[in-house]
């Protein structure tokens, strides 16, 4: 029992000293001045994925080897450190400025790729603002047309699809929503917009049926001058749903919407005789 417990302290004990040592080891380097070794431990410590030790010393040599053979691949790292330490906004910036400031390099395209793809990561939830989504769409689009080659095209188009599918839950979610408030104004253009932006969206028939009940319950709240002609609107919108969804899940009641639109019709032309 006792030894047991020696040995666990020795093995503390020497794990401490070499924290210590290693400790020591890069405040030597870090405070010297010699600037190869800096860049050696740099590396090293870029391997060992400890981005924060690396990009401090790396601080230093990128002013310092500004304009020398070695500053391309000393700014590569240094890129790549802050996105290491999952600063997504400095890592796109120094991306995008490696591949403006040195168009011929071999790491030129991984860099904008890697532009484009920081912008990915810093997408938002649906539920936010998505400036960044349309920005990262715009990036991996230039990027695809810049290197229409490149082996990274595919992942580029899987990344704008997954983008796209974030924009069109956002289009849907802003539609629904005014729906839900009962401004029925709003969702008809909201609904008919996301269906014309996305097209082959995964809510079409959903938002193409809600603009059915949307047009409908907005005819209902219309004053009288107004309902025969959006009750004729609200047919439209029915025909256009049954022309697309003949077999959906919500033609029950849309055929009841539109029957009852055809009464509302009827009744209000009789009223006016």
């Amino acid at each position: 029992m006792f030894k047991t417990k020696q040995f666990r302290l020795s093995i503390i004990l020497v794990l401490l000293l070499s924290l210590n040592a290693c400790k020591s080891e890069y405040q030597k380097v870090l405070k010297g001045n010699d600037l190869p070794k800096k860049y050696e431990m740099a590396k090293k410590y870029y391997n060992d994925k400890d981005y924060f030790r690396a990009l401090t010393l790396l601080e230093e040599l990128v002013n310092v080897y500004r304009g020398s053979e070695e500053a391309e691949s000393i700014y590569y790292y240094y890129a790549y450190c802050h996105y290491g330490l999952k600063d997504l906004i400095t890592a796109r910036f120094h991306f995008k400025n490696f591949a403006e400031t040195y168009p011929r390099s071999k790491y030129t395209e991984e860099c904008r790729y890697m532009t484009a793809y920081c912008y990915y990561l810093d997408s938002p939830d649906f539920t936010l603002d998505q400036d960044n989504t349309y920005k990262a769409i715009e990036s991996l689009q230039l990027f695809i047309n810049m290197y229409p080659k490149s082996e990274r095209v595919s992942e580029c188009n899987q990344l704008i699809d997954r983008l796209r599918d974030k924009l069109e839950s956002k289009s849907y979610s802003n539609a629904k929503m005014y729906y839900n408030i009962g401004d029925y104004k709003s969702a008809i253009y909201a609904f008919r917009n996301a269906n014309i932006d996305f097209p082959d969206n995964k809510y079409r028939e959903e938002m193409l049926f809600l603009t059915v009940k949307s047009s409908y319950l907005y005819a209902k709240l219309s004053i009288d001058s107004k309902k025969s002609e959006r009750f004729l609107e609200t047919i439209d919108y029915y025909q256009n749903f049954v022309d697309s969804y003949a077999s959906s899940k919500y033609l029950k009641e849309a055929q009841e919407i539109q029957s009852d639109c055809i009464v509302k019709i009827e009744t209000l032309k009789n009223l006016s005789k």
